[in-house]
């Protein structure tokens, strides 16, 4: 039963990320809204969906390891994984909003979540701190986006549909995100528990992945259908989800507070802070992701992963791994990084 709820799962979310982003980008093009506030609001929103209803019902059952878990988690999975894998599919554009607010923004709240959590624990002021933040963002994309005008074939649904099935098709592709991820957390967690994986790491690795899972087919399928600004907006703004709407939500609704453990203050929240601000440079050079990138992207996800295991399992390999990443792996793609940028911003000088 457990293998057939994992494939059952899976194929809900498929199904659902098509219909989501199908209703959802008619619906809101027609609302005059761009393409991509759709990705950094509607879609971005609606495939965090499960990590809200994870991370809230880990918190009201006291389990403070998948809660934040699952939010350090996904917000390094959806950048170094899914903008890693979609832009080996195929490079991705990157909008001048995103360099200039929305991952100046996504860095600043990994920041301000990194402060929050020093006194290790996520209590109901800040939940409700970064609640207020997320209903101020998606204001402020909303009121910018309406000011652009958009071109009468984007403001217009396509013949033999209307806004009520459009509607229908967003619902029930939400309901079909967060069943198929429900089952497939579940079964995962039941392999997990079965090889004596930690809470802590089955929030940051299989349950990170599974709620994430629609994130990872909504951008894929975005960037082959020529949605570019959906999904990498997708991602950005699913990151800025789960740090000002799940763990808002879920440091709003625990009992005692979202507790935050010294390995994810001291490990975990950092790596997620590199990963936002290795976004930058890479998203700046250029306004585009290119396969190498997506490839970099890719490659420190699976080194992050494999680390977690080995930590989990105390195998003999992990000390090795740790100087080796620690000392010339990071330190190198900082410092490629860092020139990288710096090329850029002489080139453009020298150009204007």
């Amino acid at each position: 039963m457990t293998v057939l709820f994992f494939v059952a799962g899976l194929v809900c979310l498929v199904g659902g990320a098509e219909l989501l982003l199908k209703g959802a980008t008619r619906l809101a093009r027609f609302l005059g809204i761009s393409p991509l506030v759709i990705g950094l609001t509607v879609v971005a929103f609606g495939t965090s969906s499960p990590e809200l209803a994870v991370s809230v019902k880990a918190a009201l059952a006291d389990k403070a390891g998948l809660a934040i878990g699952n939010v350090v988690g996904s917000n390094i999975f959806n950048v170094l994984f899914i903008l890693g894998l979609s832009a080996l599919i195929i490079p991705l554009t990157v909008s001048k909003q995103l360099i200039r607010f929305d991952v100046p923004l996504m860095i600043l709240l990994s920041l301000g979540l990194f402060l929050l959590a020093l006194d290790g624990r996520i209590g109901r002021l800040d939940g409700l701190l970064l609640t207020f933040g997320l209903i101020a963002y998606t204001s402020y994309l909303i009121y910018q986006s309406r000011k652009e005008p958009l071109s009468s074939s984007q403001t217009s649904l396509p013949e033999g549909t209307t806004w009520l099935w459009n509607g229908l098709l967003i619902i029930l592709g939400l309901a079909m995100l967060v069943l198929g991820s429900h089952w497939l957390v579940n079964s995962a967690v039941s392999f997990a528990q079965a090889l004596g994986i930690s809470e802590l790491i089955i929030g940051l690795t299989i349950i990170a992945a599974g709620t994430s899972l629609p994130e990872v087919v909504t951008s894929v399928m975005a960037a082959l259908r020529g949605e570019r600004d959906i999904a990498v907006g997708n991602v950005v703004g699913s990151n800025i989800f789960n740090i000002m709407g799940v763990l808002g939500a879920a440091g709003l609704l625990a009992p005692s507070g979202i507790e935050v453990s010294r390995a994810v203050l001291y490990f975990d929240l950092p790596v997620m802070i590199a990963v936002a601000f290795a976004c930058l440079p890479i998203f700046f050079t250029g306004g585009v992701i290119s396969r190498q990138e997506g490839g970099l992207f890719f490659a420190y996800y699976l080194a992050y992963t494999l680390y977690l295991i080995l930590v989990a399992v105390q195998h003999d390999s992990l000390p090795a791994l740790s100087v080796m990443l620690g000392y010339f792996v990071i330190p190198l793609t900082a410092l490629t990084l860092g020139i990288i940028s710096l090329r850029e911003m002489v080139g453009r000088k020298t150009q204007g």
